[in-house]
């Protein structure tokens, strides 16, 4: 099962970095160095790529070119870069997007996505109307890529409920704090 960490500014701390990179070691196999409103992005994704060893993949947050240049294994797009799929799997990086609707997970992987994010499938802040187990399994059941959970995902009951509906993984940022 993919355990995967969205860090995001709540829960990871440069000036903490090490033993907040333990920390989400404990539970998660993949991390993505997430910071929308970061105007020293660039600076810390560097630090971020640098310290995160131990996971089975190290991703940045949307910055395709970032992420090559730095090295990291892949990037996690959102839902709005579906056409930078291509762009991204040009620099032969490890390509996750996030997504919303069947539409969305089969476009994803005609257009090369490695893995695709679907989401959110329990309530969460701040993400609209939770679109439940029932449309997640339909999302796995319609591509041949690996569809990871998200949204909501807080305790082992949910996540055992997303492995049921056929997901290869949780994805989260609260499970992971």
């Amino acid at each position: 099962m993919i355990r995967y960490a969205i860090t995001d500014p709540l829960t990871l701390h440069f000036d903490t970095l090490e033993n907040d990179l333990k920390r989400f070691a404990q539970k998660a196999s993949m991390i993505v160095y997430r910071d929308k409103e970061n105007p020293h992005y660039v600076s810390h994704a560097k630090v971020f790529v640098e310290n995160a060893k131990g996971f089975d993949k190290v991703l940045l947050h949307a910055d395709y070119l970032l992420a090559a240049h730095l090295g990291t294994d892949g990037v996690h797009l959102m839902s709005t870069q579906m056409d930078d799929i291509p762009k991204a799997k040009a620099f032969n990086l490890f390509v996750i997007i996030s997504t919303h609707t069947l539409e969305e997970v089969k476009s994803a992987e005609i257009l090369g996505a490695d893995m695709v994010t679907f989401s959110p499938v329990y309530e969460t802040p701040n993400k609209g109307k939770a679109v439940g187990i029932t449309a997640l399994k339909e999302a796995v059941d319609a591509v041949g890529i690996p569809v990871i959970a998200l949204g909501g995902i807080v305790s082992a009951a949910q996540i055992e409920a997303c492995m049921e509906a056929g997901a290869s993984g949780f994805a989260s940022i609260r499970y992971f704090a």
